[in-house]
């Protein structure tokens, strides 16, 4: 059609074709390619293994055992601020900022970064940042030596490292008071300083 004048003759052994019929581009003496298995095979599922996201049985691992209870432990992290009320947590680990009533906690830790606001009744403290408010502590309170305590302070034992800071009421807690929220007994030391 195009490329080919009217007059022009085909060149000896070349093939003339009719405009009908479709021009082939494979090579003529390609051999044909072996028959390939199928590309995909029909595998047979399986059912999702949802045993992580199961309960917890006795038998298993992750549970706890017998003589253990599940420990409750918040961890307010660095340039994080809580405001509210903290109940029942067996730990708390402040890094960050909070201004809160904490009641019914067993342990207090303040990193060298935290500062906590507020008032707190527990059993035991270590304070390395600063704590500005109402302090009972039933056992042990401990002030490492970046530490400021500043308020009304309770406690059972007092530990204070050198640099440690505590300014305002202290009182030590009687026996009994300190026996009542558990079985060790307090010091009875009672001072004041300001």
């Amino acid at each position: 059609m195009f490329g080919r004048k009217k007059d022009e003759q085909p060149a000896p052994g070349a093939e003339t074709k009719s405009e009908g019929e479709a021009k082939s581009y494979a090579k003529p003496e390609a051999p044909a390619a072996p028959s390939r298995p199928a590309m995909n095979p029909e595998i047979p599922r399986r059912s999702p293994d949802m045993s992580a996201y199961a309960r917890p049985s006795a038998s298993s691992p992750a549970a706890p055992r017998a003589g253990e209870a599940e420990q409750k432990k918040l961890i307010v992290g660095r340039d994080i601020f809580l405001n509210g009320e903290i109940r029942t947590c067996d730990s708390l680990v402040v890094e960050g900022k909070v201004e809160a009533v904490l009641s019914d906690c067993r342990a207090m830790e303040i990193a060298g970064s935290g500062e906590f606001r507020g008032s707190a009744e527990i059993e035991s403290a270590d304070i390395s940042g600063r704590f500005d408010g109402d302090l009972v502590v039933r056992q042990r309170l401990t002030i490492r030596a970046s530490g400021k305590v500043m308020g009304k302070i309770r406690y059972g034992q007092l530990e204070v490292e050198r640099g440690g800071i505590i300014s305002g009421t202290i009182e030590g807690l009687a026996e009994s008071q300190a026996a009542s929220g558990s079985n060790a007994g307090g010091n009875g030391d009672s001072g004041s300083n300001s």
